[in-house]
């Protein structure tokens, strides 16, 4: 009786794992189509973590990250996303171990070289935001013909953050919006919220709707600190490398169920 009782909890715990997963797989079909964020940032954290928990040097986590990349990417292609940023390397990972950073780079120009063919396949544009003269030659050479390769593409734009702080931009837009005004072409009378905008790297790219982090962290590590004024945060424990497109069709689903206000009362979002 007792083996037959143990059979018997086995068998329920099987048939409901099979319905957790049944279930995580359907986000997608929840999904509204009509009320898709325009515009998803994300904070790829955990790469390090993920790989030493497996005994493995930081550099595994990385090479294994670009599988969810592809994945993330995919699926945002499929649900009609317009725009996806991923925060990939942020100009304070530059005081890494060096190793760390080398890896990194070798691993930017592998995968930007591998990937150009399948987002031309996808209609994927490409996009990058950051201080792009403080990558290695190399790297920037296989990003400038990344860009020029895609840049006819009219899918999901696809904007890596890339030597990329928020403080870095700033800063560059209130110095370049001095330059014009000391050169007269800019009056400081007509200086606002509209100029200022024009002066940051994601000129022309709508704010992000939703931001998604994962790895466990809650903070946004001076990630778009400007764009990120109304957007969604939405957190996750999963490290990036188990991080895929049925993940973000939850995070996409989760979003959807919020209510953003903007500051009105609930009321009045629901009465407009």
């Amino acid at each position: 009786m007792k083996t037959d009782g143990n059979k018997k909890i086995i068998s329920l715990h099987l048939r409901t794992h099979a319905f957790c997963v049944k279930m995580d797989n359907g986000y997608k079909e929840k999904i509204d189509l009509t009320k898709l964020p325009r515009h998803i940032a994300i904070i790829m954290d955990g790469n390090g973590r993920w790989a030493q928990e497996k005994g493995e040097d930081r550099l595994y986590g990385h090479y294994h990250g670009v599988n969810s990349v592809r994945s993330v990417v995919e699926g945002a292609s499929e649900l009609g996303i317009g725009y996806l940023t991923l925060y990939a390397f942020s100009t304070e990972n530059w005081d890494r171990p060096m190793e760390e950073v080398t890896g990194l780079m070798e691993l930017l120009v592998q995968t930007i070289r591998k990937e150009v063919p399948q987002l031309n396949k996808d209609n994927v544009r490409l996009k990058v935001i950051g201080d792009l003269s403080m990558l290695p030659p190399e790297a920037q050479r296989e990003m400038n013909e990344a860009l020029k390769e895609t840049e006819n593409n009219t899918g999901l734009t696809l904007v890596l953050a890339l030597s990329y702080s928020s403080r870095w931009e700033l800063e560059k837009a209130v110095q370049n919006i001095a330059m014009d005004i000391q050169n007269g072409k800019l009056n400081a009378d007509d200086v606002n919220q509209s100029t200022l905008e024009k002066y940051l790297s994601t000129v022309d790219i709508p704010d992000p709707e939703l931001m998604i982090r994962t790895g466990g962290e809650h903070r946004v590590s001076n990630f778009l600190l400007y764009q990120l004024a109304y957007t969604e945060l939405y957190f996750t424990n999963d490290k990036w490398p188990d991080f895929d497109k049925e993940k973000l069709f939850k995070a996409v689903w989760e979003y959807q169920n919020r209510e953003r206000r903007f500051g009105k009362t609930g009321e009045q979002i629901r009465n407009k």
